[in-house]
Formats: C-alpha cells, sequence, structure tokens
C-alpha cells in the first residue's frame, strides 16, 4: 500500500495548477443518466473517486471516453438501472445516480452509500424529496429501491441544508411533470455548476446560487458541453500549506470568490494574498497568527477547510479554538497532528489548539480524506521525516498532490 514519505523543512515557491472540482465533477457526471446525447465535459480531475463513479456508468451502459481532463458521455445504450454495493461502498457520491434514473426510467436500485468515516450523512433528505414528488420508495437488504412512473413537481423543504440532497433533488426535477420549488437548497458552486450544465442542456432552474430553486420540469434533455469550474478545496489546502511551510505561491486556474471565508481567515493569519481573475497569489514570511473558527454550510467557513487549518493553527501564535457543526466525527485527525507534537484538546465539538514552535516528524496514519491533507500540510512544515500511512483516502480527492508540491519545492515522494 502507497505511503508518503516528506521531509519537512523546505520553503514553497513557484505556481500550481489547481484541477477540476471533485464535489462538482461527481454530480455533473451523473448527470450524464439524464439524457441519450452526448455530454463533453471538460476539466474533470484525475481521482480515484472520479474513476469509481466512470466505473459505475459504465457497468449501467452509459458510454464513457476518456481523454486526459476531458469526458464525453452517452446515455443512449443504458441497460442496468442499478448502482452495486461493491461500487457504492468506498463512495458517497454514488447515491447521486438515485434522482437521474428514477428521474429519466421511472426506476432505480441503488446500494445505500459509503465514503469517509466522519460521520452520520443520512440519505433521507433524499428519499422524503423525492417521496414528495411522488416515487414509491422502500428499503430492503442494504439498497433502496425506487419507482415513479413519472416524478410530478413538489414543493421540497428539507430538514437541513444537504449538498447531495439538492444535487439529486434537482437532477431528479428537470424532468419531473410540472414546477419543483426546493427550500432551504445547498448554495455550494459545486451546486450552482451542476445547475448550470442542467440549463445548458435544456433544464429550466430559477435561483441559481440561493437558498431557493425553482425548477419547471421539460419532456427531456439534449446534449451539452461544459468546463467543470476549480476545486475550492484543493485551492484552500495549497494555499495552507504555503501558509504552513511558508513561501511564495501562485495557483493557476481557480477564482478567490470561489472561497472568501476561508481566505479572510488566511490573511488573519498573516497571509499576504493577492487575485485576478484565474490565479491567487500567497506570500508567507512570518510564522502564522492562531485564528479561531467554526464552520457552517456555504458561504461560511468550510468544514472540507477545517483540518487544513488546524494543521496551520498548531504552529501558530497564540491559542485557537475550532468549532464542527456539520460532522460529528471530523476530529480524527487530532491525535495524529497530537503525534507530531501538536498541543489539541477537544472538548465536545470544539478543538482547542495552543500553538507549538514546530512539528516533528513521526509515521502518522491518514483516516479520511481532508485529515489526509492535513497530515500532509504538518509533514512539510515539519522538522525531520514525516511518513503518512493510507494515503488512498488523498487519492480520492486530490489529483497527484505529490506531484504538484514536489514541483514548488518541497521534498515528498510516494513510496511502497
Amino acid at each position: 500500500m502507497d505511503k508518503l514519505l516528506i521531509r519537512g523543512g523546505k520553503r514553497l515557491s513557484g505556481e500550481v495548477t489547481i484541477s477540476g472540482a471533485k464535489n462538482a465533477a461527481l454530480p455533473i457526471l451523473c448527470a450524464g443518466l439524464l439524457t441519450a446525447d452526448d455530454l463533453r465535459l471538460t476539466n474533470i480531475p484525475h481521482l480515484q473517486d472520479v474513476l469509481t463513479i466512470t466505473k459505475l456508468m459504465k457497468q449501467m451502459g452509459l458510454r464513457v471516453q476518456e481523454n486526459g481532463e476531458e469526458v464525453v458521455l452517452n446515455g443512449n445504450d443504458i441497460t442496468r438501472l442499478e448502482a452495486p454495493y461493491e461500487l457504492v461502498k468506498t463512495m458517497r457520491a454514488s447515491i447521486l445516480t438515485l434522482g437521474p434514473l428514477l428521474a429519466r426510467f421511472g426506476e432505480a436500485k441503488v446500494s445505500l452509500p459509503g465514503g469517509c468515516a466522519i460521520g452520520s450523512r443520512p440519505v433521507d433528505q433524499h428519499i422524503k424529496g423525492l417521496q414528495a414528488m411522488g416515487a414509491e420508495i422502500h428499503i430492503d437488504g442494504g439498497y433502496i429501491y425506487a419507482k415513479a412512473k413519472r416524478l410530478k413537481g413538489a414543493r421540497i423543504v428539507t430538514d437541513m441544508i444537504t449538498v447531495t440532497g439538492t444535487e439529486n433533488l434537482l437532477m431528479a426535477a428537470v424532468l419531473a411533470d410540472g414546477e419543483t420549488v426546493l427550500e432551504n437548497a445547498a448554495r455550494e458552486p459545486e451546486v450552482g455548476d451542476l445547475a448550470q450544465l442542467l440549463v445548458k442542456m435544456g433544464a429550466k432552474i430559477e435561483g441559481i446560487g440561493s437558498d431557493r430553486l425553482v425548477i419547471q420540469g421539460v419532456e427531456r434533455l439534449h446534449g451539452a458541453t461544459h468546463d467543470v469550474i476549480a476545486d475550492r478545496i484543493e485551492t484552500g489546502t495549497f494555499l495552507c500549506a504555503a501558509a504552513a511551510a511558508g513561501g511564495d505561491v501562485t495557483l493557476r486556474r481557480t477564482r478567490s470568490g470561489l472561497l472568501d471565508a476561508a481566505l479572510d481567515k488566511l490573511r488573519e493569519a498573516g497571509a499576504i494574498l493577492t487575485t485576478g481573475d484565474d490565479w491567487i497569489r500567497i506570500q508567507m514570511a512570518a510564522r502564522p497568527k492562531a485564528v479561531s473558527f467554526r464552520t457552517t454550510e456555504y458561504p461560511g467557513f468550510p468544514t472540507d477547510m477545517q483540518a487544513q487549518f488546524m494543521a496551520l493553527n498548531c504552529i501558530a501564535d497564540g491559542t485557537s479554538h475550532v468549532t464542527e457543526t456539520i460532522f460529528e466525527n471530523r476530529f480524527m485527525h487530532v491525535q495524529e497532528l497530537n503525534r507530531l507534537g501538536a498541543a489539541i484538546d477537544i472538548e465536545g465539538n470544539t478543538s482547542i489548539v495552543k500553538g507549538v514552535d514546530k512539528f516533528i516528524g513521526a509515521p502518522v496514519m491518514a483516516t479520511d480524506l481532508r485529515a489526509s491533507a492535513s497530515l500532509v500540510i504538518a509533514g512539510l512544515a515539519a522538522q525531520g521525516e514525516t511518513l503518512i500511512e493510507r494515503i488512498y483516502h488523498l487519492d480520492r480527492g486530490y489529483d497527484r498532490m505529490e506531484l504538484k508540491l514536489s514541483s514548488i519545492g518541497a521534498d515528498i515522494e510516494r513510496v511502497k
């Protein structure tokens, strides 16, 4: 099993090209189930999760042509309306096949999903919304069985803000009969990117970017060409890496407007940030200052950046409080950061981080996707060698991270 070996203490300098967003690419790939025409997608990242979802699509009969960062989908010959457990167990986003299959074909069999062990992420809001649109749904043997002659428009108010729930119901509603209103919809940029693609395919959607989406169902969708937005979490991760290790790094093919809350906290930590239409430059010459924050739904501070900022806080000047409100089990990286010399205490859903002078390299183990990134950041800033095990988590969400870091001066390599 692959590991990452990092020899820390190197300042970072140069340019990095940011990949397409994992959390936009996965639902957008699932949108290929909604039409029999060609869907041409560009800026698709090279990730394990993308490989898994395309493998699932091929099993269903979707034709998939891949050429680097471009993928062409054709859903004219879909024959299997099932997402089996052996694929779904590794990735929660597989649930996003449920809405499109049900909307276009009138039935679906989708395994209850898996993914990172960061907390409970139930799919009850997906089911509740589809039932409001007239679907008959039951769960048996770990599978969701859904049927509907044709979904009917409805007003749906989810009990909580759910990104995948919003995306699933949005894809179901575009082919439903009549008007669907999604209240309390997620506002994340990745949801907006999916909605923009659906509009290109002929969907009628109002309120994109807001918490109220109004969808007028259409009979069919056609093909389209779409460029996936930049990955704001990869962007934030590389910014945190530069802030922790020190240096001068410019990120290309990304947008500052995707992560305003995180950029504000980086400035508070002492980073000098300059931005353009498709680039962000970070300069960090001094020890970071401790910053406290609370995770919340977009446009607030993203839970997917919590672990990376905690790694930065560990070597910052001062004490910070990090409060996690989205997932109840997302402090598993704390124990591993403490192995590197951090001083973190947990009280309920808040971590109290007392800044130390430096990390000291040690063997550590990744527990989930974003925890992996926090350990990489810590390893880059550490004195000595850090060996990170179970980096298959990292490969689910970061496109060849070690190669990108090497290109800006990090001493990092993948080892067996």
